[in-house]
């Protein structure tokens, strides 16, 4: 994996390190917020509102996503 520039601007090309704990934490406590978020705040969870809210982390996951990959891709 290289990592490129300083601050927000540290992209990484390549595998994403896989963590098991993140991975946990993004199945279970997500759930339960999610929902609750979605009925008090209104567009919470829609396309294109990261945009919105947060541009310049909108580009930055954006260009993330492309760039890298998921360890577990490599054995499908």
């Amino acid at each position: 994996m290289m990592v490129v520039g300083k601050g927000m601007s540290n992209m990484k090309f390549g595998v994403r390190t896989p963590s098991l704990k993140k991975s946990i934490s993004a199945r279970t406590t997500g759930r339960a917020k999610r929902p609750i978020k979605r009925a008090l705040i209104p567009g919470y969870g829609r396309k294109g509102r990261g945009w919105i809210t947060n541009p310049r982390k909108a580009a930055y996951n954006k260009i993330y996503r492309k760039t890298t990959v998921s360890f577990w891709y490599l054995f499908k």
